[in-house]
């Protein structure tokens, strides 16, 4: 199913940005109590999200990384901003921060630059109207992780797909770029990301990760499981097996995040990624990929600690009820941690909304090697697996 004949309706986008008056074009935070996040649930907003998500899924069933793929020149426009993002990471070193395992504050910096440079790298995107530029680029800046926290997790690397969607919205890039855009565009994504996690030591956001598949990402595991449906002898127990992870980390994903789990962290999976060894289990990867749907509906898309901090604007608006608290900026960076825990405690079962900061794997990686211990060299200068005792 194609983006474009879902919820395009320009008439309807025009309602919205004359509802929005002098926000056209500004994005904006909505959700902040239960009810809202109901109304996002069965809003237009959700189904546009969870259509996109189910056509790129359909869409790389089978492919590998090193396929070749058709590619539109909007397809290369994005790599080509993407590689400019890297580059940036490469020119803003982290500081000098052996005091701290947590956050490098070097990532502000980089965070800076990005958001500096954003409109202009637009700029040169085919057939993005200028008047969205400022819209579109608000979820690429912010799908890089947050600048006050220092942390990175499923909810930015949702924004990331946002920008996808609203690229192609705005006919930046085509139908027939839906390989191109999870094998190529998002794989580049990925790629970047792990610099950044290594480079700035990035904290999981929540205090919990990602409910135990990595402790950063999502989607990887979802495309990546879609890669495998049908394969004839790969089955999901072989993640078990340190050779087969090596030599299909190459072309799929889901491996290829099963070895970077394994470079950092020490132990079996059923110690640090408890939900990965459990679906190992799983007889085939067409019931893995279809439980994985499920799973970010529920845990992504359906949970008020990640969705509160969601952007709307005029591509992806918002349709609900209004916030209640006048007195809370929804652009203040702290956005969904000034409430009262109470409610959301009783409503969600687990207080981490605001949980308890975690250092990154990466930072406690070093701290290993400092002393010592013996490890598998991962990228980058003295990072070593973690221990799990």
């Amino acid at each position: 199913m194609s983006l474009n004949a879902e919820g395009t309706d320009t008439s309807n986008r025009d309602q919205v940005l004359q509802n929005q008056g002098e926000s056209t074009h500004v994005l904006r935070k909505h959700i902040l109590v239960p009810n809202q996040l109901a109304a996002f649930q069965s809003s237009d907003t959700h189904k546009a999200i969870v259509s996109y998500i189910e056509t790129l899924n359909e869409a790389v069933v089978g492919a590998k990384l090193t396929d070749q793929c058709s590619e539109s020149p909007g397809v290369k426009a994005v790599i080509h901003l993407l590689d400019q993002i890297e580059k940036i990471a490469n020119d803003t070193p982290p500081v000098e921060n052996k005091a701290s395992r947590f956050g490098n504050p070097a990532f502000r910096t980089f965070y800076d630059k990005v958001q500096d440079l954003a409109p202009s790298m637009h700029e040169n995107l085919p057939n993005l109207p200028s008047q969205d530029i400022p819209e579109v680029s608000g979820y690429l800046i912010e799908a890089w992780g947050n600048r006050t926290r220092i942390d990175y997790g499923s909810g930015m690397e949702l924004n990331f797909l946002c920008w996808l969607i609203c690229l192609e919205r705005l006919k930046v890039v085509e139908e027939r770029d839906h390989i191109a855009l999870v094998i190529k565009v998002f794989w580049r994504y990925l790629e970047i990301m792990r610099i950044l996690q290594s480079t700035y030591w990035l904290e999981p956001a929540g205090s919990h990760g990602v409910w135990g598949l990595d402790d950063y990402h999502f989607l990887p595991f979802l495309f990546g499981s879609a890669q495998l449906r049908g394969h004839k002898f790969v089955r999901p127990k072989a993640i078990h097996d340190a050779e087969i992870v090596d030599e299909l980390s190459k072309n799929y994903m889901y491996f290829s995040c099963i070895k970077f789990i394994n470079s950092i962290k020490t132990a079996s999976l059923r110690w640090h990624s408890p939900m990965l060894d459990d679906i190992s289990a799983v007889k085939t990867w067409e019931k893995v990929n279809s439980g994985m749907i499920k799973m970010y509906l529920a845990e992504v898309l359906g949970k008020l600690p990640v969705i509160q901090h969601f952007l709307f604007g005029s591509i992806l608006p918002y349709d609900g009820p209004s916030n209640v608290f006048n007195a809370i900026n929804p652009e203040d960076p702290h956005w969904g941690h000034a409430h009262a825990h109470s409610e959301l405690e009783a409503k969600s079962g687990w207080g981490d909304c605001c949980g308890i900061p975690v250092p990154s794997a990466f930072a406690a990686a070093r701290a290993e090697q400092e002393k010592g211990q013996p490890g598998t060299r991962l990228t980058g200068p003295g990072i070593r697996p973690v221990p799990f005792d």
